[in-house]
């Protein structure tokens, strides 16, 4: 017999508690009762414009994203417990155990993005199906509100992994929402030294402040990218005179070019800034390019889903490096999980809000600023709870 559970459905986006079947576990699936599930900006993005997205899915030949017109249950960033194991499964994990799971799904038709398809119901729900192979324990006692933010947290560790960032590196990051906060965390974890954040929002300023950020700009009064004593060039006067200077220094030295080659290749050469960009609308890349010191790397996480536009040669005379990051690999999720079990992660300054599923319109519209301007970074889904926004 099917029993029903409670779920937030989006259709037309419109938001909806509605009654819906249990999910039943796939050869190879686990379900799970789900605990916590956070609200993701691409949530957010989701509701009004997941028709966008497929459109854009398909495009990269992948034709099993949701449509505005299918009942999609979203949430990709859950934790629970251990419910039911589907067939030809190993079941090491004993029920009621806690786990997270990467939110991809491999089904009878093909792979499903849990909680961005129909066929893949997400965690704003009483229960979701995880792939057993995708799951793991959360360790050392983790507490639910911590470990649903194992997803978020990946995403930010993959960035600032691809940004190759060190400990003198100068990090500048635009936009303090979950993503920028994440970022900040991760940073702080890789024992970057000097971490700058830039938002509009003083609320949003003094969350990068909890989460380790060393300097707090806002971009209406002051640039995010003159950092004092950087050494970072800042106009093409700069870099002419930095050449010339070594050049006078070093030709006079039999094989000087060899000493230039080996001064680049030990991290000798001019100084600049990594970039993390996590607004992610129009116009964003460009601000940057326009306004970063010459020679910056450029980090995009945000994620900007129309098109947008740049100035390629104002890129091309600064030497601008831009890198475009996507979600994270299953090592680095599995790494992730255990920075926030063994303490060198904690995001809990990022969580303004937790809500019952008769929250979560509320929850959406506040996070979106539908009401003015919001301080809100992580707002988690409690199934159990009662809670309203």
């Amino acid at each position: 017999m099917i029993g029903h559970m409670r779920a937030v459905t989006c259709t037309h986006a419109q938001l909806a508690v509605s009654e819906i079947d249990d999910p039943a576990p796939a050869p190879g699936q686990v379900r799970i009762a789900v605990e916590r599930c956070g609200i993701c900006g691409s949530d957010l993005h989701a509701r009004t414009g997941i028709d966008q997205w497929a459109d854009m899915a398909s495009e990269l030949g992948y034709d099993r994203f949701g449509r505005s017109d299918q009942p999609i249950v979203m949430g990709h960033e859950f934790v629970g417990e251990v419910a039911e194991y589907g067939p030809k499964t190993r079941g090491k994990l004993k029920p009621g155990t806690r786990v997270v799971a990467l939110p991809f799904l491999d089904n009878p038709g093909g792979a499903d993005l849990t909680g961005l398809s129909a066929n893949a119901p997400g965690g704003y729900a009483e229960q979701t199906i995880v792939q057993e192979t995708l799951m793991m324990e959360v360790p050392n006692g983790l507490s639910a509100d911590v470990a649903a933010l194992t997803e978020p947290m990946a995403v930010a560790w993959h960035a600032v992994q691809r940004g190759d960032v060190s400990r003198k590196t100068v990090a500048i990051v635009i936009g303090c929402g979950p993503i920028g906060l994440g970022v900040i965390l991760c940073l702080k974890a890789k024992g970057v030294e000097t971490v700058v954040a830039s938002d509009y929002s003083e609320g949003r300023r003094e969350l990068a402040r909890r989460c380790g950020a060393d300097v707090l700009i806002d971009p209406a009064k002051e640039s995010p990218y003159r950092v004092d004593g950087s050494g970072h060039l800042y106009g093409a006067p700069d870099l002419m005179e930095l050449a010339v200077d070594t050049t006078n220094k070093l030709t006079h030295l039999p094989g000087w070019w060899h000493l230039w080659n080996l001064g680049e290749k030990i991290g000798q050469g001019p100084k600049f800034p990594v970039i993390f960009e996590c607004v992610g609308v129009p116009g964003m890349i460009d601000n940057i390019i326009l306004g970063a010191p010459l020679l910056s790397r450029v980090v995009v996480a945000g994620v900007c889903v129309g098109g947008d536009q740049i100035t390629p040669a104002m890129a091309i005379n600064k030497e601008i490096d831009l890198r475009f990051v996507f979600a994270y690999t299953p090592p680095e999720f599995r790494q992730t999980l255990h920075m926030l079990a063994d303490g060198k992660l904690d995001p809990r300054p990022l969580i303004t809000g937790t809500v019952g599923l008769d929250g979560v319109e509320g929850a959406f519209d506040a996070l979106a600023g539908a009401d003015g301007p919001t301080d809100h970074a992580k707002i988690l889904v409690d199934p159990r709870s009662s809670a309203t926004l």
